[in-house]
């Protein structure tokens, strides 16, 4: 079968097309006969060397892939047979045709939504529902969603602005901007010009922010530490666009009253793989709605991967085996 093998750590080019053999399924797992495979941004930081790969090298790349059961190992419900599925892998394997995972990592597609559609709503709506549980953010207040076009920033947008919270959303550049407020953020800033978080100020007239999702991480969120709501302000990180986790003091937050709680490591994932379900369920519902940027062939797995790292995608980019 065709697949995505990475050879080493390094620039996108170090994802090779191979003909590799076809993958068995055992216990307490299924294949899944890939339709479609997202490209997720986490996987450009895993494939850079930025963190750890979870098997030695040369091996198949890869975190999801949607498509239909067609084998189950021993101990499986056999109703998952035939079964339109996404499947979440151990952090390799899925740029592929055929993709094995453990059964109890596959979420059941709805009728109602392609498989296209699920393939690129549920990495990014199962962590905005993941933060927005954390966030507990109530209708009236008012939130800034950095990055707002992004997968998860859309997401977040979405179910923000359907809650009835107030958004502000930051993007780079017009274009993105338009993604962002068709997405329902109210006010939408431009974090790549140089007075953003002032323009930020005069928008608030005196008021405050009660949340932040702050995906870029870096020091991008010092400047704002004075527009967050004084004793009750939550800054909720996660993302890390800039390379780093927010630089941030505890002397900054203590002085302030304000919390920062950290969206990452191995309990915050057990989170969000808990709300894989809700996502596609929102998502048949039209409660989320994915934006597809584009579906390449899976040789084409390093010019999606340039794409995300340019930030040149306006929504999430599927490979097609």
């Amino acid at each position: 079968m065709q697949a995505i093998v990475m050879t080493e750590t390094g620039a996108p080019e170090v994802l090779v097309a191979r003909e590799v053999g076809e993958p068995r399924p055992g216990e307490g797992q299924v294949a899944v006969r890939a339709e479609v495979v997202p490209v997720l941004y986490p996987e450009t930081k895993i494939r850079a060397g930025a963190f750890p790969f979870p098997a030695p090298l040369p091996e198949v790349f890869g975190f999801q892939a949607a498509g239909t059961v067609v084998d189950i190992g021993a101990g499986v419900d056999r109703g998952l047979l035939g079964a339109r599925v996404v499947a979440s892998t151990n952090g390799f394997g899925s740029y592929a045709e055929l993709v094995v995972a453990e059964a109890d990592s596959v979420t059941v597609i709805p009728d109602e939504l392609t498989t296209e559609h699920a393939a690129a709503i549920l990495m990014p709506g199962s962590v905005a529902l993941a933060l927005m549980q954390t966030a507990a953010v109530a209708a009236g207040r008012t939130v800034l969603v950095e990055a707002a076009a992004t997968g998860v920033g859309s997401c977040l947008t979405q179910l923000c602005a359907a809650a009835g919270v107030r958004v502000i959303g930051t993007a780079g550049g017009e274009q993105k901007a338009g993604l962002a407020r068709a997405n329902g953020a109210h006010e939408v800033l431009d974090h790549t010009a140089p007075d953003w978080v002032g323009q930020l100020a005069d928008l608030l007239a005196g008021g405050t922010i009660d949340v932040v999702f702050d995906s870029i991480g870096g020091d991008s969120l010092t400047p704002l530490l004075d527009l967050i709501t004084p004793l009750r302000g939550r800054i909720l990180s996660y993302g890390w666009l800039d390379g780093a986790p927010a630089q941030l003091g505890v002397t900054d937050l203590i002085l302030r009253g304000l919390t920062l709680t950290g969206c990452a490591g191995t309990a915050w994932l057990g989170e969000v793989a808990r709300q894989r379900s809700a996502a596609l369920t929102a998502s048949a519902q039209g409660l989320l709605t994915p934006v597809v940027h584009s579906v390449l062939p899976l040789a084409g797995a390093a010019a999606a991967h340039r794409m995300l790292e340019d930030r040149v995608a306006f929504g999430t980019v599927l490979l097609r085996p």
